[in-house]
């Protein structure tokens, strides 16, 4: 992983602490139900690492399971302090620990801004007003 870069993220509330080696072209936009429903919005963003590539520094997170849109089994990981999601993965039962894939919720990491998006997936759920909300008025802060 010769482009990767250490990234540095935890939950709002400060309780679980983590870093991992992250290639920034491994970063998704998610549309799929799942992501609307859990992170409140029309999609979610994530960069996909490898387990054995993700170090937790303070904390126990959560695990919650269910069955995706895809028919896979899922391990989503959360804070059980203030709730925040961490990342999740396919439970796949011929991949061994270490060697399956994270999606680590980009807005939790101090790199959010060199993460750019470079692909989406589950476009068939996409809500469609949030394809180009540049022309929306905005503030810098809420007023």
């Amino acid at each position: 992983m010769s482009d990767a870069i250490t990234i540095h993220g935890s939950c709002h509330c400060g309780d679980i602490t983590f870093q991992a080696e992250a290639n920034p072209a491994r970063v998704v936009i998610c549309h799929c139900t799942d992501c609307q429903k859990m992170s409140g919005g029309p999609y979610r963003s994530i960069v996909q690492v490898k387990e054995d590539a993700f170090r937790l520094l303070s904390g126990e997170p959560k695990p919650y399971f269910k069955v995706g849109d895809s028919g896979n089994r899922r391990e989503l990981s959360f804070c059980a302090n203030c709730g925040s999601h961490l990342y999740a993965t396919s439970v796949v039962e011929d991949v061994p620990k270490g060697q399956r894939m994270l999606g680590i919720r980009t807005g939790l990491l101090d790199e959010v801004a060199q993460l750019a998006p470079r692909s989406q997936v589950w476009c068939q759920s996409r809500v469609p007003w949030a394809d180009d909300i540049s022309s929306l008025p905005g503030t810098a802060r809420q007023p």
